[in-house]
């Protein structure tokens, strides 16, 4: 009896030790200042929160950069798959695990700084304007809410780049974006940095951002990055980050 038991027992704990040690995929946009790439590396303020949390819980993954929805469509269906920034919507609620905040945005709408025929005061005045939003990203949604049309005020890109690239070439009158990011963007299309500005500031789209995992994640690695998020949240570092105002 006593060595059936100790076989049951062996049995559960080499199933839990599998499961934990299941390879990692971390996912997540391009979108600095948060998600940037440097020499081929996924890096930015966000990204250093993430591998702070990963070295704390012991965990090694090396972190890949999708156009939003693909990243979004690989952590929705497979397991073990962390993302990074996600927006916590009731939509989403039940389709992840949230683990912890790891970003603060204040997103609204960014023109080109000689359009000065574009003013808005309210979220109806910009119905008049068109805008390159991301697919199935939280203000492409939100817009679409709010009765912004495809095809009429909305023109739905792969990321943020896209947008940029539409904006900067006279295709879109606006995109979405975070007021901290301007300047990250200006420098990367080798733009002056007085050629864009931040238009208006959506209060709903004021929001913290998360890391969450996939639903098939197992329960141990779950717990264990919950740990280590609530440490790494404890650090100057991360308070500093999360100020939506921070740029270095």
């Amino acid at each position: 009896m006593l060595k059936a038991l100790l076989m049951v027992f062996s049995c559960c704990c080499l199933y839990v030790q599998a499961q934990t040690l299941a390879p990692i995929r971390v996912v997540t946009e391009y979108s600095p200042p948060h998600q940037t790439l440097v020499q081929g590396e996924v890096s930015g303020l966000s990204t250093e929160l993430i591998l702070a949390i990963l070295a704390e819980a012991g965990i090694s993954a090396t972190i890949e950069m999708f156009p939003w929805a693909r990243a979004f469509n690989i952590a929705r269906s497979q397991p073990n798959v962390l993302i990074y920034n996600m927006a916590r919507t009731p939509e989403r609620e039940e389709q992840f695990h949230w683990l912890g905040t790891v970003a603060a945005y204040q997103l609204g709408f960014v023109g080109l700084s000689h359009r000065q025929d574009i003013t808005i005061t309210s979220l109806d005045e910009a119905l008049a304007f068109t805008i390159a939003v991301q697919r199935d990203d939280l203000s492409a949604n939100f817009l679409l809410q709010q009765g912004f049309e495809l095809g009429v005020q909305l023109v739905l890109v792969a990321d943020i780049s896209e947008s940029w690239q539409l904006l900067r070439n006279g295709k879109v009158d606006l995109i979405i974006d975070d007021a901290v990011a301007l300047n990250y963007m200006v420098a990367k299309l080798d733009l002056p940095q007085s050629s864009v500005r931040f238009v208006y500031a959506i209060p709903q789209l004021k929001q913290q951002t998360w890391l969450a995992a996939s639903l098939a994640t197992s329960p141990e690695l779950i717990n264990e990055i919950k740990f280590a998020h609530k440490k790494i949240a404890l650090s100057p570092r991360y308070h500093q980050i999360m100020s939506s105002s921070y740029r270095e």
